[in-house]
């Protein structure tokens, strides 16, 4: 046996508004929201037929009493379905993220960061 990554946490001040801006990003859906945490996935027509194929994985955001204090160790990587790089750059960048310098120096893919300061980088080619 295997295990599947189904679901990724993410510690955050606001989880609320921090899940808001995921939805956004990768239109998913509220699935569940309880006492300081909000779990998002896909749409459920976004999940396809009964296949084998891959579960889209699911965020939740939990609120923690301690703030962002250096870059990630785990970051999300992102590949524009249905645009190019830099369209879906100026998008994600009109839903609240910013440019992040993280070292990357120059390279094929975009640092972003959300609204709390987690950095993610959107691919140039990859597509899903």
């Amino acid at each position: 046996m295997v295990s599947k990554f189904t679901e990724l946490g993410i510690d955050c001040a606001d989880p609320a508004a921090l899940a808001r801006f995921w939805c956004a990003v990768l239109d998913y859906e509220v699935q569940d929201e309880d006492d300081g945490t909000v779990t998002i996935g896909p749409r459920p027509d976004a999940r396809g037929g009964s296949g084998p194929s891959p579960v889209p994985p699911m965020l939740t955001f939990a609120e923690v009493p301690e703030g962002k204090t250096v870059k990630n160790r785990l970051h999300l990587d992102l590949s524009p379905a249905d645009r190019g790089q830099d369209e879906e750059v100026r998008r994600l960048l009109a839903l609240g993220a910013r440019r992040a310098d993280v070292g990357q120096g120059d390279e094929s893919w975009v640092v972003l960061a959300d609204p709390e300061g987690n950095e993610f980088c959107v691919l140039a080619d990859r597509c899903p």
